[in-house]
């Protein structure tokens, strides 16, 4: 090995430097994990720990729903916006899977229903009477909750 000014031998050097950017570089990637870990448990607590769904709004109505009258030519789908009208605290805790809060920033079920995109969606429609259906049977949000994620996908 050569000698550097230092006295020691250069491969002793370049050991420990390399051992540091080692140690590092595993110190930087233990932090990052833990970082994205701490990302993802605020997002789902701020979700309400229930993944997309969002939290319904206190006091919820169905004012912006589009009445029936909007409707006409679309004979089959006035059955969502029925649902909409009756339930909108339950719509309003209910991701849409057409995933229309992507695509035209919806907050949540009930605001497919408060234009005419509800009436073009076959998604949204079977989630809305899905949604109402099971309240009218007695089911909690949670539970409409779940079941439209396995029928629909989350």
């Amino acid at each position: 090995m050569t000698r550097g000014y230092s006295g020691r031998s250069r491969g002793s050097e370049r050991e420990q430097r390399n051992g540091r950017n080692g140690r590092k570089a595993r110190r930087w990637a233990a932090v990052s994990v833990a970082g994205v870990a701490l990302i993802g448990l605020v997002a789902l607590g701020r979700s309400g720990g229930h993944g997309r769904h969002p939290d319904p709004r206190p006091n919820v109505t169905n004012a912006d729903v589009l009445p029936r009258s909007m409707l006409a030519g679309y004979i089959n789908e006035v059955n969502g916006y029925a649902a909409a009208r009756a339930n909108p605290e339950v719509l309003d805790g209910l991701y849409c899977h057409c995933q229309c809060h992507e695509h035209s920033g919806h907050r949540s079920l009930l605001t497919c229903f408060e234009s005419l995109h509800g009436a073009a969606c076959e998604i949204c429609q079977r989630e809305a009477i899905m949604g109402a259906a099971m309240r009218r049977q007695g089911a909690t949000l949670d539970q409409i909750r779940q079941a439209v994620d396995a029928q629909f996908g989350s």
